[in-house]
């Protein structure tokens, strides 16, 4: 198949709104061959374009493979993945730049997105990745923004459905920490994951839900489907991107406006991005105990500070926004990765509000240092709760 009949076809494809089915990759073949490849020929072309036009090509294997979170690709010789033990680099090749660019396009037209010279980078969703296992989330920068070449970043959103008893055996939560965990979940009080990319939020998040009492319904809101926790009473919502129209968008702040008038007992949101912390906090503070989601920061201490940034995208204040974080989030646990690159939880933090106004972190318990002051008042908190 020559590679002009290839841009002829994709550019096809790129008009269909539904999935790319055997038969519609081979009628787009006939279309633009003007039919005059024979059955055969046309089977032989729908397996090269199929290859050509489905999956993530020579990436395929890496994405797949246990325990892989990231595949990066900087050039067509620099590849890298991280597989739960840092970036490494592979020994996968692109053949050049322009088969890393077909490579990108490809994977936006797959997520229903545009990538091209007027629109130079994606951000995106793969559903149904690896036999429809995981979900992927596509980025990719086209040159000259790119300076040096097409750069492509997929990290693996694979269902987090371990339980904490499962992350106490790998070591990821210390054995003095369980009761801690555990109480906080049983007394309801509301929390955040905080830590880096990659460092675990949505497992133990995750963990955390299914430890909820079965007789609780919980509502998730989500930007990619990745909480998955063993509970019978769950309730998903997934956000969706606008289509190549620029419609059909559905947020996460609009999923957390439903998931108040579907009677949740805890309504919890998979990552605090945006503007949606305002209406996740608003949930909070009127009657919905026990809500929970992640944030990215580097220690519970910036966690205040980066719920500022995002509340101020959301329109609400820096006084109103403590005033309201003060009055509906207790706890932050921490994640991050121990010195050999493993996932851990490194720090249980208590919420308090000062004199000034302003609410700040108190640690109650870290890996390396044990019980801290903040402890007592977290114990507090606890035992207020069981006597109501």
């Amino acid at each position: 198949m020559s590679t002009s009949l290839i841009e002829r076809v994709r550019e096809r494809l790129a008009a269909e709104s539904g999935p790319l089915r055997p038969n519609v990759v081979a009628e787009a073949i006939r279309a633009e061959s003007s039919g005059v490849l024979g059955g055969i020929e046309v089977l032989n072309n729908l397996r090269l374009l199929q290859t050509e036009l489905t999956g993530a090509g020579i990436l395929e294997p890496l994405l797949c493979a246990e325990g892989t979170t990231d595949v990066l690709v900087s050039a067509p010789d620099s590849v890298w993945v991280d597989d739960g033990s840092g970036l490494r680099r592979t020994d996968v090749r692109f053949d050049d730049e322009t088969a890393v660019r077909r490579l990108a396009q490809r994977l936006a037209l797959a997520a229903g997105r545009r990538l091209d010279e007027a629109q130079p980078w994606v951000d995106g969703k793969l559903a149904g990745v690896g036999a429809g296992s995981f979900t992927v989330r596509l980025h990719a920068v086209l040159p000259p923004i790119a300076s040096a070449g097409t750069c492509l970043s997929l990290r693996v959103l694979r269902p987090a459905t371990q339980d904490l008893a499962a992350l106490v055996r790998v070591g990821a939560i210390a054995s003095e920490a369980v009761p801690v965990v555990g109480d906080v979940i049983a007394a309801r009080l509301a929390f955040l994951v905080s830590g880096g990319t990659g460092a675990g939020k949505t497992t133990l998040l995750s963990a955390m839900l299914g430890a909820v009492a079965a007789d609780e319904r919980i509502v998730c809101v989500e930007d990619a489907p990745e909480l998955a926790p063993v509970h019978p009473h769950l309730v998903n919502l997934v956000a969706r991107y606008a289509n190549v129209e620029g419609v059909g968008e559905v947020t996460v702040r609009d999923l957390v406006r439903q998931a108040l008038r579907m009677r949740p007992d805890r309504i919890v949101v998979g990552e605090v991005r945006g503007g949606e912390v305002v209406d996740l906090l608003g949930a909070l503070n009127t009657g919905h105990d026990g809500g929970a989601g992640t944030v990215h920061a580097n220690s519970p201490a910036e966690v205040p500070a980066r719920l500022e940034a995002l509340a101020a995208v959301g329109g609400l204040g820096r006084s109103a926004l403590h005033s309201q974080l003060a009055a509906a989030v207790r706890v932050v646990l921490h994640v991050g990765r121990d010195g050999a690159g493993g996932r851990r939880l490194e720090e249980v933090a208590v919420l308090r509000r000062g004199d000034d106004g302003l609410v700040s972190a108190v640690s109650a318990w870290h890996a390396d240092r044990g019980f801290d002051r903040g402890m007592e008042r977290l114990t507090d908190l606890i035992m207020a709760r069981r006597r109501a």
